[in-house]
């Protein structure tokens, strides 16, 4: 019998398989994701070292739509686009979150998208010391945005009477019409935080 001309398995084979799985809802697993690609685990250890390199397969494949180039344009530009790509992504795969965040990032695609803002940071003008801890702030900022904009419409629903929050519930909005109005404030009074602090960091003494 001829060889197939297409790979059974591939790397993006592989990937999609994985973050199908994993957006299902199903146990995620070297096991479970054989059984959904139809083959043995073994045959996917030809292809990938294990659960860690899968995860970093999903890393990627999400990262890869959602920040599919560099950002470009100012520091403040590259933060606000990289931090509206993170947010989609991780409000369409908030099944992913848990396994992506317990892993040590290795895939090369982000990898290079976080050295692109660190040294837009740093270009910016805020110490060095002080990049990876913005950083760190972005990507909390992402991540609640994230699961929430993946929220339900309505995240408040009192069951009695309330001071104050009942009322502002009638004429709030709801969805994603909230959550977008909230994400783009929010950013706004990062940003200004930001800006405020490298116009300080640029005072003379």
């Amino acid at each position: 019998m001829p060889r197939p001309r297409v790979p059974l398995l591939s790397a993006d084979r592989i990937a999609d398989a994985a973050l199908e799985l994993v957006d299902s809802g199903r146990p995620f697993g070297v096991n479970a994701l054989a059984r959904a690609l139809g083959v043995t685990p073994s045959s996917l250890y030809n292809h990938v070292s294990g659960r860690d390199e899968i995860i970093e397969l999903i890393r990627g494949r999400i990262a890869a739509r959602y920040l599919p180039v560099l950002p470009q344009g100012s520091w403040d530009e590259v933060l606000a686009e990289t931090l509206r790509g993170e947010r989609r992504m991780y409000a369409e795969h908030p099944n992913a979150i848990p396994l992506i965040v317990g892993k040590t990032i290795t895939d090369p695609l982000v990898i290079a998208s976080y050295d692109h803002l660190a040294t837009s940071l740093v270009d910016a003008g805020f110490p060095e010391d002080e990049v990876l801890t913005v950083i760190a702030i972005i990507d909390s900022f992402a991540l609640g945005f994230g699961l929430d904009l993946a929220s339900p419409d309505d995240i408040w629903q009192p069951q009695g009477r309330t001071a104050t929050l009942g009322r502002l519930l009638a004429s709030a909005e709801r969805g994603a019409a909230r959550s977008d109005r909230a994400f783009e404030e929010g950013l706004e009074l990062l940003l200004d935080s930001l800006r405020l602090r490298l116009a300080r960091l640029r005072e003379p003494d």
